[in-house]
């Protein structure tokens, strides 16, 4: 067989695969919104695959207007905006200092950083230092803990060493401070990065849910996917829909969650595009050191 015709039949077998692998990210997601657009009779008799049956907006009426469902949304982008706006704050800060050679003691604070990836306090320790903290119900039990990523600062650093120690020589000598080199130099050639890791920070604090679980009882601060996990584990509706009472007995259950999980899932999916520019090269920031 000539090498032609092996690049070739290696080609077809790479776009085979990579098909399959989309199509096993995409169907499921393709049922849940078939179902979420059908009535009750036919999710009943088990006809929906990937195309609704009966096709109705009911399920996404009755979750719009819940307004829990709108209060946990609102609370989830707010969440996801400031967690993720602290946590690139704190991992520039600390992935800028420790990519200076001359800083004493880096390699003490890199291994203390690094071993926090390996060993953790564990969930009851996490559990009782954020009670005697006195963040239980508060905003910030969902924030402080997860503010700084290990991984995600060593993928800075490794940007931030390959950037040319000349760019900051030459600010240095035309009198810019740190601080100026890093917002003047640093981080405008580090956009794939910074936009890469934000996106990854983003969409983590969007689907957590096991920390809101353990430290938030408020109704008002539940994350809009703590909500759809209790949804989903005790098959519970919202207020607005027991309140309907007959309307409720006439709508399935799985076309309500079906159309929660749309309705959680769609927003940080917007996000993309506006990043995928971004995307491609901040994933390989780092990988090859000049």
């Amino acid at each position: 067989m000539s090498e032609r015709a092996s690049n070739r039949i290696f080609d077809i077998l790479n776009v085979l695969i990579i098909i399959a692998a989309i199509l096993v990210c995409l169907l499921p997601f393709v049922h849940i919104i078939a179902i979420s657009l059908s009535s009750s009779r036919p999710i009943m008799s088990g006809l929906v695959t990937f195309f609704p049956r009966e096709f109705t907006f009911e399920a996404y009426t009755k979750v719009f207007s819940d307004m829990s469902m709108i209060r946990s949304l609102g609370f989830t982008i707010m969440l996801t905006i400031l967690a993720t706006v602290l946590s690139m704050a704190m991992t520039i800060a600390v992935a800028y200092s420790l990519s200076k050679k001359e800083l004493r003691g880096r390699k003490w604070f890199m291994l203390i950083i690094v071993v926090t990836m390996f060993f953790s306090g564990g969930i009851i320790p996490d559990y009782i230092l954020i009670r005697n903290l006195h963040l239980l119900d508060t905003v910030w039990a969902l924030v402080l803990p997860g503010l700084i990523s290990p991984f995600y600062m060593i993928i800075l650093i490794s940007f931030f060493n390959s950037i040319p120690k000349s760019l900051e020589e030459a600010a240095e000598i035309d009198g810019t401070t740190h601080l100026g080199t890093l917002f003047r130099v640093i981080l405008p050639l580090s956009l794939p990065s910074l936009a890469t890791l934000s996106l990854f920070y983003a969409v983590g604090r969007w689907n957590g849910f096991q920390d809101a679980l353990m430290y938030i009882n408020r109704p008002d601060l539940y994350p809009l996917q703590l909500k759809l996990y209790q949804m989903i584990q005790n098959n519970q509706v919202s207020e607005l829909m027991q309140q309907e009472g007959l309307g409720m007995a006439q709508l399935m259950p799985e076309s309500l969650k079906a159309a929660s999980v749309v309705f959680s899932t769609v927003p940080i999916l917007i996000v993309y595009p506006f990043l995928q520019r971004y995307f491609i090269s901040g994933m390989m920031a780092g990988a090859v050191k000049g």
